[in-house]
């Protein structure tokens, strides 16, 4: 799996980060989405990465996805930021995957 960081998400996920020391995650959520194939994505802040996630492959900012969930991703992707909605945006070259991905400090 590759996941490339456009300019623009790479600098406001450095907005976001602060500074602070953690890993960032590609989470697939499922919380309150019926069905574990119902998922959202989203990134977050964590402190520790969870047992179960793989480092994946980028262009330069670290990211870990958790193995499980893998199934539900494209094997390229672009994680790019839209300021007209102001959210990141996960997408590969068949589909975008979450228009609107939300970040999430776990910490």
């Amino acid at each position: 799996m590759y996941i490339e960081w456009t300019e623009r998400a790479a600098g406001k996920i450095a907005d976001k980060l602060e500074g602070q020391k953690g890993h960032l995650q590609l989470k697939y959520d499922t919380d309150g989405c019926g069905c574990v194939v119902s998922g959202v994505t989203a990134l977050w802040l964590v402190d520790e990465v969870e047992e179960g996630t793989e480092k994946v492959e980028t262009n330069g900012i670290p990211l870990f996805v958790e193995k499980s969930k893998m199934i539900f991703l494209d094997e390229t992707m672009k994680i790019d930021f839209v300021p007209e909605a102001n959210s990141f945006q996960l997408k590969s070259p068949n589909q975008i995957l979450n228009p609107r991905m939300s970040f999430f400090n776990k910490m």
